[in-house]
């Protein structure tokens, strides 16, 4: 049984195992990852039987904005709503908030759309980016 939680307690190195396994460039930077995800407003982590299956985190004024930067589940537990449980605990929290943002690609963008995020208008994504996983 997945059990959701919007607890700090979890190690770098299954933090560093998880990004890993998704392939994301930050892995390469265990340390400032895991400072990162500390310090965001909030973290969220899905555990099953006591495994880090899954991980979310959220930047906030508290008011008005949100972003959420990450969202990772095991590959083995993709399609398993893993990742909707995390955006719905993301909601209980900051559903109220005037704005939602995220980026997405590649698959990601179709499961966002299922949790009700759409296409900003005609904005455009920009970013500086020292990663090498887009």
């Amino acid at each position: 049984m997945i059990k959701i939680s919007d607890a700090r307690e979890v190690s770098q190195e299954e933090i560093v195992a998880l990004y890993e396994a998704n392939k994301w460039s930050s892995a390469k930077k265990p340390d400032e990852l895991y400072k990162a995800l500390l310090n965001s407003d909030y973290l969220v982590t899905a555990r099953d039987a006591g495994k880090l299956v899954g991980i979310g985190n959220a930047l906030s004024n508290g008011y008005l904005v949100v972003y959420y930067p990450h969202l990772l589940v095991l590959p083995e537990y993709h399609g398993k709503g893993v990742g909707k449980m995390i955006m719905k605990k993301f909601a209980q929290k900051y559903g109220h908030l005037h704005q939602q943002i995220l980026v997405a690609d590649g698959g990601a963008i179709q499961f966002y759309e299922k949790c009700g995020f759409e296409k900003a208008g005609e904005t455009q994504s920009m970013w500086i980016y020292k990663g090498g996983d887009h």
